[in-house]
C-alpha cells in the first residue's frame, strides 16, 4: 500500500452510497492535543487528588468519551474538570493541526462537502480550540459531548450532526482515532473511518470494524469525489 492510498482491504459496502457530509472527531483526527491534554491531566490529579504519577495512560486508552465520563470509570473524583479545564484552555495555543489536515479540509470544502465536528470536549472548548486555530469556517456544526443527552459510544452525538446538516445516514462518514469514535457512528448508522496518523492502538482500532481504514488524511479524499457540479 502507498502513503497515499486508503487499505482497500479493510473497506466495506457502507462505503458505497456516495457520501455529502463528513463528521470528524477533534482530537487524534484534526488537532494534536495530546501533550497539552497530557499536563493539564497531570495538573488536575494533583491539585485534587495529591501526590504520584497522574494515571494519562488509562485516561488516553478512553479517548473519545467526555471527561465526566471518564472520571466516572476510572474511579476519579468529578472535581478535576474545573482545573482540566482551565489548563486547557491556558495551554490551548500550543495545540497543533496535524500535517495535512488544512489541505483535507479545503480540498473537501472545494468539493462540496460539508463537515462537521462531533468531540468528547464540551461544544464550548471545541469551538474555541478551532477558532483559535482558524479552522471553525471549515465547518458548518460543532458539537461537543455536553450538548447531547448521551455522549460517545452513544450514536446521539452522529444523529445531531445528521440532523443539524439535513443528511441522512447513508449520505454520512465519521472519522475517528479511538473505538468509542466508531461505536458512536455505527450506532447511528453511519459508515466510519478509522484514522491512524496519531498513533492510536491500532489493533484495537481495527477490531471495531472501521468501514476503511485511513494512514494519512490525505487518504480519505479517495473516498470522496467531488459532489456533482463542483470541481
Amino acid at each position: 500500500m502507498t502513503a497515499a492510498s486508503v487499505d482497500q482491504s479493510a473497506t466495506t459496502d457502507s462505503l458505497a452510497s456516495p457520501k455529502q457530509v463528513v463528521v470528524f472527531d477533534l482530537d487524534g483526527v484534526i488537532v494534536d492535543s495530546f501533550a497539552v491534554m497530557g499536563e493539564a491531566f497531570s495538573i488536575a490529579y494533583a491539585e485534587v487528588v495529591g501526590d504520584g504519577p497522574a494515571p494519562f495512560e488509562e485516561y488516553q486508552r478512553h479517548q473519545g468519551r467526555y471527561f465526566p465520563d471518564i472520571m466516572r470509570i476510572m474511579g476519579l473524583p468529578l472535581e478535576m474538570e474545573e482545573p482540566f479545564v482551565r489548563e486547557s484552555y491556558r495551554l490551548a495555543s500550543q495545540v497543533e493541526v496535524f500535517d495535512g489536515v488544512v489541505e483535507l479540509l479545503q480540498t473537501l470544502q472545494d468539493r462540496g462537502l460539508r463537515m462537521a465536528v462531533a468531540t468528547g470536549k464540551s461544544g464550548v472548548r471545541a469551538r474555541s480550540l478551532l477558532e483559535g486555530l482558524g479552522l471553525l469556517p471549515f465547518f458548518a456544526h460543532v458539537i461537543g459531548s455536553d450538548e447531547v443527552a448521551r455522549p460517545k459510544p452513544a450514536p446521539d452525538i452522529v444523529l445531531r450532526a445528521l440532523e443539524l446538516l439535513d443528511a441522512p445516514a447513508e449520505q454520512a462518514i465519521m472519522i475517528g482515532d479511538a473505538p468509542t469514535d466508531l461505536a458512536s457512528a455505527q450506532g447511528a448508522g453511519v459508515a466510519c473511518a478509522a484514522a491512524l496518523w496519531a498513533g492510536p492502538d491500532e489493533q484495537e482500532l481495527l477490531a471495531a470494524g472501521p468501514d476503511a481504514v485511513l494512514r494519512h488524511p490525505a487518504d480519505l479524499l479517495a473516498l470522496l469525489p467531488a459532489l456533482t457540479g463542483q470541481r
